[in-house]
């Protein structure tokens, strides 16, 4: 474990923001940028990032700190990857050991990783408030690691701060509703910022020599997904939909790439499944606000390309983002491959009638891109009035 100096202590309020994944870094960038602004008018606000290095590849990682211009870590727990419980239990060591010196008045976990888990565990073990970003997400399977993350994280949160009116409503069935607040999502401030920065910096699509609306992008990293049976479908799915005058661009999760290298799945000939290294975040808001489709089993991805307005394909059997499926921009199909052909074939019929238009459902469902204003008001009152009741930090 590294780390920087500990931080004065002269600030307001501390806070420990925990991130360890793609999907957290994403978060994180907005909540950074309000806390500068706040910090610019001279409020007194401390910021401590705790990387526990959960994706330690610099494609998955130290990319996204750059192009979204997140402070560096101050502390790095370099954890890497490994089955869950050990990656889990080992965070949560180095978390004790991190949370212990630098005692912040609240830890923020975001989205639904291990990190996300370790984090709650850690600080409501030591009475630290935990601060659930993205709460009340519900797939109901729970075989997915992520449903586990979710629903353990909530319980032990004390404040919760719901993305959409449908997560709300599970807080409120699981008795969580004193906690909660809705306040739209995160990660659409993060579009909202940088979809206009990636149009002028980002050069992904001249680089590989594609048109805007005449090839599909394609992802695949949970899992249940890279297993032998699931990943040789989605690969023969793929390589299906996939010509060279509209090929499927398939950037490789270093999990996906591993199975592939193991023989789960042979990528067909033919030139049309472009196979790409990890992209980094503005490249894959240009390549996917640019895509005639998106087929995914990300919940991130899946709420980036409604966000810009592009038809997505879910490769799960569920989707914890219903929002996008009742809105009409999603279409759940799973790993089979008729069903992902036929949900392929649906959009090429929407689309040859126009283009959609997804922007007021978006309002709709996830807000109106100012998430992390009222993540952090809502905090700082919250804190203020623990202060004002003699709770103060842990010792």
């Amino acid at each position: 474990m590294s780390r920087r100096p500990e931080l004065a202590r002269s600030a307001g309020f501390r806070l420990a923001h925990v991130v360890g994944a793609r999907p957290q870094f994403v978060k994180l960038a907005p909540v950074c940028r309000v806390i500068a602004a706040a910090t610019d008018r001279g409020e007194r606000i401390e910021s401590l990032i705790v990387h526990t290095g959960q994706h330690y590849d610099p494609s998955m990682s130290e990319v996204f700190f750059d192009e979204l211009e997140i402070p560096r870590a101050d502390v790095h727990l370099g954890i890497g990857s490994g089955p869950h419980g050990q990656q889990t239990g080992r965070m949560l060591e180095a978390l004790e050991i991190a949370l212990g010196e630098h005692r912040p008045d609240a830890v923020l976990a975001y989205g639904d990783t291990n990190s996300t888990l370790a984090a709650a565990v850690a600080a409501a073990k030591m009475h630290f408030p935990v601060v659930h970003v993205e709460a009340g997400l519900r797939s109901f399977n729970r075989r997915m690691p992520e449903e586990i993350n979710r629903v353990v994280s909530d319980h032990l949160s004390e404040l919760l701060f719901a993305p959409t009116p449908e997560a709300m409503r599970n807080l409120a069935i699981e008795g969580l509703s004193s906690r909660a607040f809705l306040v739209g999502d995160v990660m659409l401030d993060a579009i909202r910022f940088n979809e206009t920065l990636a149009r002028s910096r980002s050069q992904v699509l001249e680089r590989l020599g594609l048109r805007a609306g005449h090839y599909l992008v394609a992802t695949v990293h949970r899992a249940e997904n890279t297993d032998a049976e699931p990943l040789r479908s989605l690969i023969e799915a793929f390589g299906r939909i996939a010509r060279p005058e509209r090929p499927v661009v398939f950037p490789v999760h270093p999990r996906t790439a591993k199975r592939l290298r193991e023989g789960h799945a042979a990528p067909p000939h033919g030139g049309g499944l472009r196979m790409l290294e990890p992209l980094g975040y503005l490249d894959m808001i240009r390549l996917v606000g640019s895509a005639r489709m998106v087929l995914t089993d990300s919940g991130g991805l899946q709420k980036e390309a409604f966000f810009l307005g592009r038809p997505c394909v879910t490769l799960r059997g569920e989707t914890e983002w219903v929002e996008t499926v009742i809105e009409g921009g999603n279409l759940v199909a799973g790993t089979d491959v008729g069903k992902i052909l036929d949900a392929v074939a649906h959009w090429d019929r929407v689309l040859a009638t126009g283009d959609l238009d997804l922007a007021a459902a978006v309002g709709r469902s996830f807000g109106d891109g100012k998430a992390a204003e009222q993540i952090l008001a809502r905090t700082f009152a919250f804190l203020a009035s623990r202060r004002a009741a003699g709770d103060a930090r842990p010792p």
